[in-house]
């Protein structure tokens, strides 16, 4: 079934006082028209550096540069260390000629480019060794230099990594000793199979196709294969129902509300690794929101329309379906920051139809959003707003760059080291072809997001605001007006919502508050189904409650303190729920699939359409 696109009436409209609302007709608050030919100029451009601002990158290396060449006791330091290093260098070299011995630095526990017995033979040991302590040497020279503004101390630093990585002598043939075991081993035959990988990618990536392997996971085939229903669809949203798989079901419903910025079945991926199965299985009547991929001619959507053609016509739908019973609400990434805004906005509006929130990775404090805040800076955020001007959005294969500049070790040059030079596929995981099924994010709304929530932080300090007034600027809500008990959770290797800034909900909400840190990182962490660790992997979480009316316990304390348990989060979580429920163990009938008038006429069976539009 086709998913129809929004009506032309729609898109014909000017912005609604709900539209004006969630960002100015000049991104930025300008009044006046936009210069257009600084905006196109700027657009081309950004299409070259993959949307990164230069002025921001020169402004912050100028920063550093100016103080660094003004500051003689840093130049004294650097020098010292310089001597030092090479000392311990040169000393190690002696030393190995003539029998072995440990290195003189080791690798970041993260960092696994040199772990292999190869790299611990002469003269090769020597080489990444020197790499090693070069590095140190950098992070020692882009760091604590007086005067630096921190927000460019920080993206100086992740430069200089950049950089290094790039030069890394695990990236070249000669000075790689599994690349050159691996060309012995084959006659030189990984070089040609490397060739033939790199004229797949470049055809496959000119062709704007997926990666090699991600057709192994396709949606309602290998994964979102959960039975279910599509029981509303508008022009944002298809409302999924899954289908129960027990004879009674608990009376209090579950709303999903996942980020925008990729599709909903990460949440629903194999059925062994599927969170939606996992909470049908334990007696829950599971409502999924799968966002609509937008195109140039939604650039005029907001946030506010997302709030309410999103998560309150979901919830209206939900009310209708399951009538007179509170949601136990659930947000992942962005999705829960849109979450906490919409309960939010109840709680003001005295609407109580929320019995819970569980906030999964997501953030409501943008003061510490990780290294994504390396790109977010009103110079950046203009330079991102012309080059979505010129498409009327953000693709999603850009936003994808940016989460991979943020760990192109791993997701750029070790891949290219193994697909290439060793001539080597690793098998695509599901969660790596989920991951290159990315979306498209309007220009207002993205614009209005980066501005409102990462620039000002409007949400944590009671300015953001929702629906449009007569002055178009609606009414702020604030997260102290949330009386419902929240779950949230942080995941410990998390670099897209970190776990501390995850934390910040304690200080922000007036209400019972649970939190768990689980192990793994932002996507790996939340996909814990219970059950045996995989080889190599040892899962473990923290959780602990903290009464409304509790003192505020800080982030490293809190971590030193609370006892660590080992396996998966979810049932921990599944307990919270039950726990928080009207009527704790009461079961009933499972409510009939689809709005009423509508029952037993489903517009679409799950996965939906939306999640299969390209």
């Amino acid at each position: 079934m086709n998913a129809p696109g929004p009506s032309a009436k729609v898109l014909a409209q000017p912005a609604t006082a709900a539209t004006n609302a969630a960002g100015s007709a000049a991104p930025g608050g300008d009044p006046t028209p936009p210069h257009e030919l600084d905006r196109a100029l700027h657009a081309q451009w950004a299409r070259l550096t993959s949307g990164l601002s230069p002025a921001a990158l020169n402004a912050a290396f100028m920063d550093w540069w100016v103080h660094v060449t003004h500051s003689p006791a840093k130049q004294f330091e650097l020098a010292t260390k310089a001597v030092r290093k090479s000392l311990r260098l040169a000393m190690h070299a002696a030393h190995g000629t003539v029998e072995p011995c440990d290195p003189c630095i080791e690798p970041l526990p993260q960092d696994k480019r040199f772990t292999a017995p190869e790299w611990q033979q002469w003269p090769f040991n020597l080489v990444y060794q020197a790499f090693l302590l070069q590095q140190q040497w950098w992070h020692v020279a882009t760091t604590e230099v007086r005067g630096v503004a921190p927000h460019h101390e920080r993206v100086v630093n992740f430069g200089a990594r950049q950089w290094l990585d790039l030069f890394s002598p695990s990236n070249f043939v000669l000075t790689n000793p599994e690349v050159l075991a691996q060309t012995l081993r084959t006659g030189g035959t990984n070089f040609l199979q490397g060739m033939r990988h790199w004229v797949e990618d470049a055809a496959r990536l000119a062709a704007s196709q997926p990666p090699v392997g991600t057709e192994r996971y396709r949606p309602g085939r290998d994964v979102a294969v959960t039975p279910g229903k599509v029981v509303l669809r508008n022009r944002l949203i298809e409302l999924i129902q899954y289908t129960p798989s027990t004879r009674q079901v608990h009376a209090e419903p579950v709303l999903v509300v996942p980020s925008w910025i990729m599709k909903y079945y990460i949440l629903d991926l194999s059925p062994a690794n599927s969170f939606v199965r996992h909470l049908v299985g334990q007696g829950r009547t599971v409502f999924m929101i799968s966002w609509r991929n937008p195109g140039r001619d939604d650039r005029e959507l907001g946030m506010d329309d997302y709030l309410q053609d999103g998560v309150m016509a979901a919830l209206q739908a939900v009310g209708a379906i399951v009538p007179g019973r509170r949601v136990h609400a659930l947000g992942y990434c962005l999705g829960g920051t849109l979450l906490a805004i919409a309960a939010a906005a109840m709680a003001r509006d005295g609407d109580t139809r929320l019995a819970s929130m569980s906030l999964l990775a997501a953030q409501v404090d943008f003061t510490e959003a990780g290294e994504l805040t390396l790109f977010i800076d009103d110079s950046q955020v203009t330079y991102l707003e012309d080059l979505m001007s010129a498409q009327g959005y953000l693709d999603g294969k850009q936003m994808a760059g940016a989460f991979a500049l943020l760990n192109s070790r791993d997701l750029v040059f070790s891949r290219m080291v193994r697909n290439y030079l060793m001539g080597q596929r690793e098998p695509v995981s599901e969660l790596q072809a989920w991951n290159a099924d990315a979306t498209r994010l309007p220009f207002r709304q993205h614009s209005h997001y980066l501005r409102s929530l990462f620039l000002r932080n409007d949400l944590a300090e009671g300015r953001y605001r929702t629906g449009g007034g007569r002055d178009g600027r609606g009414r702020t809500v604030a997260l102290q007006d949330i009386r419902v008990p929240i779950f949230a959770l942080g995941t410990a290797r998390d670099t897209v919502s970190p776990w501390r800034s995850v934390y910040k909900i304690h200080a922000l909400a007036d209400t019972e508050v649970t939190f768990c840190l689980t192990s793994g990182g932002h996507n790996v962490g939340v996909v814990s189904p219970p059950g045996p660790d995989a080889p190599g992997v040892t899962r473990s979480c923290q959780i602990a409650t903290r009464a409304a009316d509790a003192p505020h316990v800080d982030a490293d304390t809190w971590q030193a303190t609370i006892e660590k348990q080992p396996g998966s989060w979810w049932p921990a979580w599944v307990q919270w729920l039950r726990r928080h429920d009207a009527a704790p163990g009461t079961l009933v009938k499972p409510p009939a699939p689809g709005l009423p008038g509508r029952r037993g006429a489903p517009l679409d069976y799950a996965p939906g359409a939306y999640v299969l539009a390209p």
